[in-house]
C-alpha cells in the first residue's frame, strides 16, 4: 500500500510534469482561485515549504492570522519567479515536510489536488487522478480546517460515482469524486457537474 506521503509526493509530481508542459499564455491565464493565475495557484502550493519555524511564525503575524493575506504574502514572495523556477521548486519539494507535511502529507496532497484543478477546469484539460489518492483527499477535505467539507455538504449525502465513497446524511449529490471534492473546497464551478435531489440544498451552502 503507498503511504499518504508518497501519494503527496507523486501529486506534486504529477502537478509539475502538468505544469512543464503549458505555454507562457497559459501561466497567466485565470484560474478558479479568485484574482490568481497559473503561476500564483502554482507557486502557492510549495509557498510554505521552505520556512522553518521561524519564517513560519513571521509570515502568520505578517498576515495577521488571516489565511487569505497569509498567503498572498507567500505568493509575492515568490513573484520573481520564471515559470521554469516554480517547476524546480515543487519538484524539489516532492518529500513533503514542514506546515505541509502535516498529517502524514495529507495537507500537501489534498491541496495540491484541488489547486491542481483550480488550474486544469478553467484551461479545460481534464486528467484522471489515482483513486487511491482521490479517496484520501475526499476523506481528508471532510474536516481539514481550511476546508470543512463536511460544513459545506451539511445536510446531504454525498456520493462518488466513479470510486466506492460517500459521505453525510439527507438527500443525495452525485458526481465525479473529483467534482465532489472541488464542491467540499467551495468551487462553485464543480456544482455543474453534481446532481441530485439534495442538490438544491448543498448550493444553498456557497
Amino acid at each position: 500500500m503507498v503511504s499518504t506521503t508518497q501519494m503527496a509526493g507523486d501529486e506534486r509530481d504529477e502537478f509539475a510534469a502538468f505544469l512543464a508542459g503549458l505555454t507562457p499564455e497559459q501561466w497567466d491565464s485565470p484560474t478558479l482561485c479568485e484574482r490568481w493565475r497559473v503561476r500564483d495557484v502554482a507557486i502557492h502550493t510549495v509557498s510554505y515549504d521552505e520556512l522553518d519555524t521561524k519564517g513560519l511564525v513571521t509570515r502568520f503575524l505578517k498576515g495577521r492570522l488571516s489565511t487569505d493575506r497569509i498567503n498572498a504574502i507567500c505568493v509575492a514572495d515568490y513573484a520573481d519567479r520564471s515559470p521554469e523556477q516554480i517547476v524546480a521548486m515543487i519538484r524539489a519539494n516532492t518529500e513533503t515536510h514542514g506546515l505541509t507535511g502535516g498529517f502524514g502529507g495529507r495537507i500537501a496532497l489534498t491541496d495540491g489536488m484541488i489547486h491542481q484543478q483550480d488550474v486544469r477546469r478553467p484551461l479545460n484539460i481534464p486528467r484522471t487522478i489515482d483513486p487511491e489518492r482521490l479517496r484520501t483527499a475526499l476523506d481528508f477535505a471532510r474536516y481539514v480546517p481550511t476546508i470543512r467539507g463536511a460544513w459545506r455538504a451539511r445536510g446531504v449525502r454525498l456520493v462518488a460515482t466513479d470510486l466506492p465513497w460517500s459521505h453525510g446524511k439527507g438527500p443525495e449529490v452525485r458526481g465525479s469524486g473529483e467534482a465532489v471534492l472541488m464542491a467540499m473546497a467551495g468551487r462553485r464551478a464543480a456544482l455543474d457537474d453534481l446532481d441530485g435531489p439534495g442538490k438544491a440544498k448543498l448550493v444553498q451552502h456557497f
